[in-house]
């Protein structure tokens, strides 16, 4: 038995994240699917060895029941026709992108992007004759449609940006990309499925690192691609020509992470809307870079399309120094500096984000937030206490 239940009568993600991928009845009753760590699977004929008769599972990088069990619940819970675990998600931003472009190719990247995709443009595709152009995030479909070209076969979105938050009117780029026949592709990791469905508002591609919410505990990295049925194939094609694959023991804490989404991202959103609440209230901040914010500039948008806010966040401050920088971040006592977020722990960032099209406009001082499980209020006396080491107080 595949699955002991396809709940294929069931759309409520609170219930088909506690449910769906289960394969009890194979693995003696477990509730989880069991960690499957393998390379060689053993061949019961020549016939399925030679491909000739089908078995589930050929090759331990192409497939254990493990990963098996995440895809599945992956896939019903973003509505694709096919989802694939990668080892990072840098690795599913570059599968996605490599399998629409090909040499002669142009791709339209939004200039809001995760820093490690622009430096994947820059460096490998300038290589292969793939050439990219940046759009602002705020630009209008009219503005994105005046640089498509002849040859620009793939769109690129990251909404909201996860340094500045700008939200695109992401099912009139789909539109956009619908007219003219262009591949559509969304990073979604702040969002996650659970919040956005990308390809409900017209995507091909939802990819994701799943290094964030989906695993949640800051301890394994993944990738995560969803594809509708039209590149199903040509992805997975991709996919396996270069080699991606995730371990048993990663892909196992990912399927225990998504269980308990829901629960932890409603508990990310109520804090972050109640520290970014506070945020704005005081004297030093510039404003706060919230969706879920009324002041939000793109607050519509978002309420429009979206079913929540992450706990990740940017705040600007006045102008400090250096020094004074240090003083605050550096003796933090729950707020911890990292580059990545979407764990149960809270973390901090100076940032300064990158732009092709024209500089972010900001002459403060630029901080993202990671709001994790902490109570609130220590984790506001532990922001009120650096920002007095600082001086802003």
């Amino acid at each position: 038995m595949e699955n002991d239940a396809t709940h294929d009568d069931i759309t409520d993600d609170d219930t088909n994240l506690s449910h769906l991928g289960r394969m009890s009845s194979d693995h003696f009753g477990s509730v989880n699917t069991p960690v499957y760590r393998t390379s060689t699977i053993i061949h019961p004929t020549l016939a399925s060895l030679r491909g000739r008769e089908r078995i589930l599972y050929t090759y331990g990088r192409r497939g254990t029941p493990t990963s098996h069990s995440l895809e599945t619940l992956l896939c019903k819970i973003e509505n694709g026709a096919q989802s694939l675990i990668t080892p990072s998600g840098v690795s599913a931003i570059t599968a996605c992108i490599l399998t629409v472009c090909s040499a002669g190719d142009h791709m339209l990247m939004v200039d809001s992007v995760y820093e490690p995709t622009r430096n994947f443009c820059k460096d490998i595709l300038a290589r292969f004759n793939i050439s990219v152009d940046y759009y602002d995030p705020k630009a209008s479909i009219d503005e994105i449609s005046d640089q498509i070209k002849s040859n620009t076969t793939l769109i690129f979105a990251e909404s909201p940006g996860s340094l500045t938050f700008e939200v695109q009117d992401f099912p009139a780029l789909a539109n956009l990309c619908k007219t003219r026949d262009i591949a559509l592709a969304i990073d979604n990791t702040w969002a996650t499925p659970y919040f956005f469905k990308p390809l409900d508002h017209g995507a091909d591609f939802s990819v994701s690192s799943a290094t964030k919410y989906i695993v949640g505990h800051a301890d394994a990295v993944m990738g995560t691609i969803t594809t509708n049925a039209k590149w199903a194939q040509p992805t997975k094609k991709t996919y396996t020509l270069l080699g991606l694959m995730t371990s048993g023991d990663d892909a196992f804490l990912a399927l225990r992470g998504l269980r308990t989404l829901a629960v932890r991202l409603k508990q990310h959103q109520a804090s972050a809307l109640e520290i970014a609440s506070w945020l704005e209230g005081l004297p030093f901040v510039r404003r706060v870079l919230y969706p879920a914010l009324p002041s939000h500039p793109d607050h519509n948008i978002w309420k429009r399309d979206f079913k929540g806010a992450s706990g990740l966040f940017s705040v600007e401050l006045d102008p400090c120094s250096e020094a004074q920088l240090a003083e605050m971040v550096d003796h933090l006592s729950l707020f911890a500096m990292g580059f990545s977020w979407g764990g149960f722990e809270s973390l901090i960032l100076p940032c300064n984000p990158v732009r092709t099209v024209h500089p972010f406009q900001s002459d403060g001082q630029l901080i993202r937030l990671h709001i994790g499980l902490e109570h609130v209020e220590d984790l506001k006396q532990d922001l009120q206490a650096g920002f007095k080491r600082a001086g802003y107080f």
